[in-house]
């Protein structure tokens, strides 16, 4: 369970939506990121007391497979008045293909989502762009996570977020392999960056964050 900070004034640009979330809506506070990796039963209602907003969670990982947890979560996490989010864990294969199955993941659990406790507000949808050293098809590049995110703004109107370490990023998109199209491209997706050790500044081509993730074990200070 890691635990993602947000800005505390709303400097958001882009609306990053799917069916209608916006990435503001989890402004002001905290979210929790979840995975299958992730073995103890979240106590939904407890991080509702807690002041937790919402939750942000694994959907489908290399090769196109999908978090066995993700709808169960995503249940109980609605049960408990808690917004939702959802995530890619990218590989280096077919960056289109990728795109497409996240959608019918994301698009076929948010149907069997009761009408009643599921929010008008919609699933936040990230593209999880870091260095794939955990599945088999290798790491996405730059180029291809431009396709994905292009694909995610073709089928739904807008920009996903993307998520990474600022370590990872400024590694990744400052190759010369980069060129400055296809940085342009990214930035109208907002950032989600993670730094466990202090507030990100190395954000370029991005002009800021959106979401911070300062804490990577549920233990944070």
């Amino acid at each position: 369970m890691r635990f993602v900070g947000m800005m505390k004034r709303s400097i958001f640009r882009s609306a990053a939506l799917y069916f209608l979330a916006p990435a503001c809506a989890f402004a002001g506070s905290n979210v929790v990121n979840l995975s299958h990796y992730d073995m103890m039963r979240p106590d939904f209602d407890a991080m509702k007391r807690e002041g937790i907003i919402g939750v942000i969670h694994e959907a489908t990982y290399p090769r196109l497979q999908r978090d066995a947890k993700y709808l169960d979560r995503q249940m109980g996490a609605l049960r408990s008045g808690l917004l939702w989010g959802a995530y890619h864990y990218a590989d280096g294969t077919d960056p289109v293909r990728q795109a497409d199955h996240f959608l019918s993941v994301v698009s076929n659990a948010w149907a069997q989502a009761n009408p009643v406790t599921r929010p008008s507000s919609g699933v936040l949808l990230v593209l999880d762009f870091e260095k794939n050293g955990h599945y088999p098809g290798g790491t996405m590049r730059a180029d291809q996570a431009v396709a994905f995110v292009e694909r995610i703004r073709e089928r739904t109107s807008v920009y996903p977020g993307i998520y990474g370490s600022e370590y990872y990023l400024r590694q990744a998109l400052n190759s010369p392999r980069v060129s400055a199209a296809q940085k342009k491209t990214l930035t109208n997706c907002w950032l989600w960056i993670a730094n466990y050790h202090k507030e990100p500044r190395a954000t370029a081509p991005w002009s800021f964050w959106a979401l911070w993730q300062y804490c990577g074990d549920g233990k944070c200070g």
